[in-house]
């Protein structure tokens, strides 16, 4: 063929698409089948000769033994118009009169035998909330008969239809079966069975087997708890949609093919087929949600899909939801009282529990100085408390290499026995979670234990000062535990200490051996974080906004200083003004953060330009959110939920993946679809990639 014949047959076939595409939107138009089709010649014989060579196809088909039985299996599992009746039949069969034929669909469960003409099987709901009891026997014939047969040879958890006639049965013994409400007085003597599907013999479906997450369909199928959690996610979406929008909050969506920038955290590239160009899935909808502010939206919410290319561990996934929201003509304390409202609902309603009117308040400052920790988990009594001053310079030296260290201390009342005390530490420290804290650059945790009957109270080296004039929230008792840790004298950076992380690992510790009592799973200690430096330094493990100033932005560049004076600041030393963040904390577990922002495109691109020192190109990626700034954007101010995360408290779980239908595992994978997946060379090809060796 030549060029010219190939480039006319090209022609023709893309006519004859675009006839066929016009074709089927007339015939999808239309509301009857008249329609003729006016098809170019060339199309209708193609169309006439893929039909003909797909009957050809069809007709080479010979099935086997096994596709036959499949085959006609399935026919006989899509004989049922509506589904209505027989899965709603279950809610009054406890009130239908003995002796009536009902016909419902379920689960089968357990079958006991009790010889070749007599069964019993437990026939569990569709939804597993329900469960009742079927009869069969083999002592009557014709189709009785049949599905005696048939229900023994079905195995565990066949989707069925079963027909039969509701009998009385005597009470029985117990009112649940596997975790569901048994119907205790009536049964079903069965007449049919149809299985709706079948469980081959290679998948064992049993109460207590345990199903690794490639298989998350048989973990949620089998594990009620699971089941629920993802229910109750469901229900709590749901009762914050209802309050937000009785407070005027519009549900807005905003794009999930967006661009990259440089906001902080790593970004997932979708490459395009126009050869150098792709799209970055949102880290958050941070600039679209600013833009909505300047749009005339006051208060905007979305449950939004968020993507971030980060090191993985239980309370985080490379996708996330959040609950974000944006408020116009607002400030922090405003935001604040929408998101203490919001969480009292949703307790109450979802939970049936009371949490406080108003949340308590913590400075980052007295957070870090007092629990080590930007996140605190206030459950655990036990406060830090910086004892430098009552230090002898010799134990100084003994502690640390540092130069003009800070030296911090914690009491833990572990048990009232010394002894048990120090096998305990002793333990701890020889333990795989106690080995970091003894690699600590800064210094190994000085390790005191409470002894009434030795010098001092066994803090001998801690020297008379301190014994005598140490702060009295550190004031031992018999078997106390006391730490002692070193660390460098300079401002709080980052979200937690050396003594901090200690704090929450001792605890954790001596609850697993019962040493301290467990939380109460019922005791929700809120407290909102804030004054939280606006810079801090960068990292290079971390992308940060990628500038040359050595510092990056704490929560994100667009979060506004905190005052005046922090406005100031910004011209001679950044490092030292703090920002208008505010993080909501429960449990020692971040439930989200926010911000007023800044609505100035000047002060904006001096943020980035003069403070950050970011490149020109990458101020430039943010050109759009300046030019909507400039546009006369009123002040605003919002804040983000981990709606993984607060399912997660709410549900009473450690990790995320319990509360989400769907998760990756902490290597960012999906084991059940097996994704990510590795495309082929003409899958790369079609973006213009390949990958580097």
């Amino acid at each position: 063929m030549s060029l010219a014949q190939a480039s006319r047959h090209a022609a023709g076939h893309g006519a004859c698409l675009r006839s066929s595409y016009a074709e089927i939107s007339r015939f999808v138009r239309t509301r009857h089948h008249g329609v003729t089709f006016n098809r170019a010649p060339s199309c209708s014989r193609i169309a006439t000769r893929s039909f003909a060579n797909l009957q050809a196809s069809a007709n080479l088909i010979s099935p086997d033994k096994k596709l036959r039985k499949a085959l006609s299996d399935y026919k006989e599992s899509t004989s049922i118009q509506s589904w209505k009746l027989l899965c709603d039949d279950w809610s009054t069969l406890s009130g239908k009169k003995a002796g009536r034929e009902v016909e419902i669909v379920g689960y089968l469960s357990t079958r006991r035998d009790v010889n070749q003409k007599l069964s019993f099987t437990m026939l569990r709901s569709i939804n597993q909330t329900l469960a009742i009891q079927v009869v069969s026997t083999g002592n009557l014939e014709g189709e009785e008969a049949e599905a005696h047969v048939r229900i023994r040879t079905l195995r565990e958890w066949t989707p069925v239809v079963i027909r039969g006639r509701l009998l009385e049965r005597k009470q029985a013994k117990n009112d649940t079966f596997l975790d569901m409400k048994l119907i205790t007085d009536r049964e079903i003597s069965l007449t049919s069975i149809t299985p709706l599907n079948e469980v081959p013999s290679d998948i064992i479906i049993k109460q207590d087997t345990v199903f690794g997450p490639e298989q998350r369909h048989l973990q949620l199928r089998t594990d009620s708890e699971l089941r629920n959690n993802i229910i109750r996610r469901q229900k709590a979406m749901q009762r914050a949609r209802l309050d937000l929008a009785d407070r005027g909050w519009k549900e807005i969506e905003t794009p999930i093919l967006f661009k990259s920038t440089p906001e902080g955290a790593r970004e997932f590239l979708v490459p395009t087929r126009a050869k150098g160009l792709a799209y970055a899935l949102p880290q958050s909808p941070q600039q679209y949600k600013q833009i909505l502010m300047a749009s005339g939206i006051t208060k905007y919410y979305q449950f939004a899909r968020c993507f971030r290319d980060e090191d993985l561990r239980a309370d985080r996934q490379p996708e996330f939801t959040q609950l974000d929201m944006e408020m116009s003509f607002a400030a922090e304390e405003d935001v604040m009282a929408e998101i203490e409202r919001l969480l009292r609902s949703l307790w109450y309603r979802i939970l049936k529990q009371k949490i406080p009117e108003k949340f308590q308040r913590m400075t980052y400052q007295e957070a870090m100085a007092s629990y080590g920790s930007d996140k605190p988990d206030l459950r655990y009594d036990s406060k830090i408390s910086n004892i430098t001053q009552f230090l002898p310079a010799d134990l100084m030296s003994k502690i640390t290499p540092l130069e003009n260290p800070t030296v911090d201390a914690l009491k833990i009342s572990i048990s009232s026995d010394p002894k048990i005390t120090r096998k305990f530490i002793s333990d701890f420290l020889d333990s795989p979670n106690g080995q970091p804290f003894l690699e600590n650059t800064d210094g190994q945790p000085g390790v005191f234990v409470g002894d009434l009957a030795a010098p001092m109270q066994g803090l001998g080296p801690l020297g008379y000062q301190y014994v005598m004039e140490g702060p009295s929230e550190l004031a031992v008792e018999h078997g106390d535990l006391l730490i002692v840790q070193a660390r460098p004298t300079a401002p709080f950076a980052g979200g937690s200490t050396t003594l901090g992380n200690l704090r929450l690992a001792l605890h954790k510790a001596a609850i697993a051996q019962g040493l301290v009592d467990a939380p109460d799973p019922n005791d929700f200690r809120f407290v909102w974080i804030h004054d939280f430096p606006l810079f801090s330094p960068s990292v290079d493990s971390e992308p940060g906004q990628g500038g040359t100033a050595g510092l990056a932005s704490t929560h994100h560049p667009f979060t506004a200083p905190k005052s005046p004076a922090d406005i100031d600041l910004l011209l001679s030393a950044p490092g030292q003004a703090v920002a208008a963040h505010y993080d909501i904390v429960v449990n020692g577990v971040e439930l989200g953060g926010g911000s007023r922002r800044i609505h100035n495109a000047e002060v904006q691109e001096f943020i980035f330009r003069d403070v950050l020192k970011m490149k020109p190109e990458r101020i430039e990626d943010f050109r759009h959110l300046l030019d909507v700034l400039r546009s006369g954007c009123p002040p605003h101010c919002g804040i983000a939920l981990g709606w993984d995360r607060l399912m997660a408290i709410m549900c009473r779980k450690e990790s995320v993946r319990d509360v989400i239908a769907f998760p990756k595992s902490g290597r960012g994978e999906d084991l059940l679809v097996k994704s990510p997946n590795r495309p082929t060379v003409e899958q790369w090809d079609t973006y213009g990639l390949q990958v580097k060796q």
